[in-house]
């Protein structure tokens, strides 16, 4: 590498080491959070689960939930029904602790049928 300074290839390899390790914590969080999703996308879909009582409803999904290791709790799941037919949405926050800095990453995974 003629011409470009040693501390700049350092330099690139280390910001590139730092996204490959922030890439790493955050994804876990990101595919749990689709499976979610799809999940509630299916129940929501399901023209059986029209006439199911909120509570099983809440029940399913609160369960998929644990399964996925994601800390979703029952004040989490809101199931609104409309003449449309039901809808669900999940509101949650992961705390991920990184070296010298902790951020929370705030999940919305939410479905409707229509």
């Amino acid at each position: 590498m003629k011409g470009v300074p040693r501390w700049r290839v350092a330099a690139a390899i280390a910001v590139l080491a730092g996204l490959v390790f922030l890439l790493g914590m955050f994804a876990p969080y990101y595919f749990r959070n689709l499976e979610l999703q799809n999940f509630v996308s299916g129940i929501a879909r399901r023209g059986e689960n029209q006439t199911k009582s909120d509570d099983v409803l809440r029940t399913w999904v609160i369960d998929k939930a644990h399964d996925l290791g994601v800390p979703v709790t029952e004040a989490n799941v809101h199931i609104m029904r409309t003449s449309e037919g039901v809808r669900i949405d999940v509101r949650y926050a992961v705390r991920v602790s990184l070296p010298g800095y902790t951020v929370d990453l705030h999940f919305y995974p939410g479905a409707g049928s229509r």
